[in-house]
């Protein structure tokens, strides 16, 4: 037991890129850049989406809730990772640690769920257009989106306390920026094969089954596509698809690169280090861009908003 709590009620250090102070300089810089786009990206969707009652669609429910789950995630890590950053300091307490772990574990598997999600409401508006309302109904897309969240909660439940439980002899340094699972795992003094498989267990469950439900989805779409004449629909509904495959590709990548390998797997620190960087700062900060740049309804909705404001 002593072996066990040996670490708790102490401060972890946060190696980060602490060996290359360089380095660390630049990564602020970008972190902080990003962290503002992903601040007012997502909550300007947030809020277009709500004001403009064109908008008021599934799709564009379940694009809030992305946006929301992607501020409370960035903001969980990158507040106290440029606190370390900047200062002379790296040390995040226990309970801080804890916390960063478990809402990275809730909000990331949530994501997963949500994306999966997303796809299914893309194949309806696509493949059966006729029934689309009728099918995605307000409260099948509310009840979706809870099962998500309630998804990603009782993951993380489940790796936490697993996690959490792993004899680290003292150990207090997390070689990286913010307290995820494979950094914890491996400041453990012993190896654990009941851990590995239920990571790869649930990486199955909230990764690859997703996932393959995404790529379905997207199979059908795609035949429904070619089978389209006009090209202006035909566009419109590349448009939206192609905004959220995008999404899709840049999210399961890192994830699955990350949670899909064993823990004891020699994969270069720094890659690591990298592929974290990537999907919790720029990731989220990249998906309002992609959702807006390719999506002419919510240009349209923000450009209608400030035409009302302007002529109050």
């Amino acid at each position: 037991m002593e072996t066990r709590n040996a670490s708790y009620g102490t401060d972890f250090i946060l190696l980060g890129f602490s060996d290359r102070p360089q380095l660390e300089h630049i990564i602020s810089v970008f972190v902080f850049i990003f962290y503002l786009m992903t601040l007012v990206g997502n909550t300007t969707i947030i809020l277009v989406s709500c004001l403009d009652t064109h908008l008021h669609t599934p799709m564009y429910f379940f694009l809030s809730n992305l946006s929301f789950l992607d501020l409370c995630y960035t903001t969980s890590i990158v507040p106290q990772m440029l606190v370390n950053l900047w200062g002379p300091k790296k040390s995040i307490t226990y309970g801080g640690c804890v916390l960063q772990f478990f809402f990275a574990l809730d909000l990331g598997a949530t994501e997963c769920l949500l994306l999966a999600v997303m796809a299914y409401d893309r194949y309806a508006a696509v493949c059966q257009p006729l029934h689309y309302t009728v099918i995605m109904h307000p409260q099948l897309c509310q009840k979706m989106v809870l099962a998500s969240w309630l998804g990603g909660l009782g993951s993380a439940l489940i790796l936490c306390s697993l996690t959490l439980k792993l004899p680290r002899c003292g150990q207090r340094e997390v070689d990286n920026f913010f307290c995820e699972m494979p950094a914890l795992i491996k400041m453990a003094c012993v190896y654990s094969k009941v851990i590995e498989i239920v990571v790869f267990t649930l990486g199955v469950v909230f990764l690859l089954v997703p996932l393959s439900l995404i790529l379905i989805s997207y199979g059908v779409i795609t035949q429904a596509v070619m089978r389209i004449k006009s090209a202006g629909r035909w566009r419109k509904i590349l448009n939206t698809c192609g905004s959220h495959l995008t999404v899709v590709t840049l999210f399961y990548g890192t994830l699955i690169s990350m949670y899909m390998k064993p823990q004891n797997n020699s994969t270069s620190l720094d890659e690591g280090k990298f592929l974290t960087l990537f999907y919790t700062i720029i990731t989220p900060s990249l998906n309002p861009l992609i959702y807006t740049l390719r999506n002419k309804d919510v240009k349209s909705a923000i450009k209608r908003i400030l035409w009302v404001k302007k002529n109050k």
